[in-house]
């Protein structure tokens, strides 16, 4: 994957000292890189049984629905709490810097449903693992987790026990 590493840019110190920041923007407007990085996150799915794809906000609203598309599958939002129109349910969870809400529509999926989590990026695994607990909490199945970056050295592949969790582009330090 070091042909897709190159198209991402690395901005240090955003958006605070010490943080190094992996801008996935310059990968996206790359088009034979948006498109082999789409490709291939759907090769490791494809002959799975995935009902919807459940994109998590912000950034997993870009590269869901591109897979919902080729698995022939539904895309659902999860989002912060107030975006969605509809009766929700929402599960709280822990951040590095305090807490957070992510929230879906309670009729967006499932029981017996299997659904594909996805985000652009998996780092110390808090938000994913929040996902994966708002799906369970909808009595739906998870089919698995996506990320089109995952930074293992923050080990958040740890939260998400028993899940088929997929990177394409892996950062170990």
């Amino acid at each position: 994957m070091d042909d897709l590493k190159k198209l991402i840019r690395e901005i240090p110190d955003y958006p605070k000292p010490g943080i190094l920041f992996y801008d996935l923007t310059t990968l996206l407007k790359d088009k034979k890189g948006f498109h082999t990085l789409v490709d291939r996150l759907c090769e490791h799915y494809m002959g799975k049984h995935v009902d919807v794809v459940a994109g998590i906000e912000a950034r997993g609203f870009i590269f869901g629905p591109a897979l919902a598309y080729r698995l022939g599958a539904g895309f659902v939002p999860m989002r912060k709490p107030k975006k969605l129109p509809w009766k929700t349910t929402s599960v709280t969870y822990q951040l590095e810097y305090g807490s957070d809400q992510l929230e879906i529509h309670q009729d967006a999926v499932h029981k017996g449903q299997h659904v594909l989590v996805c985000d652009d990026l998996l780092a110390t695994g808090g938000t994913a693992e929040a996902a994966v607990n708002l799906v369970r909490k909808l009595n739906a199945d998870v089919a698995g987790a996506a990320f089109a970056v995952e930074l293992s050295f923050l080990n958040g592949r740890s939260k998400l026990p028993g899940v088929d969790v997929f990177s394409m582009i892996k950062y170990d330090k």
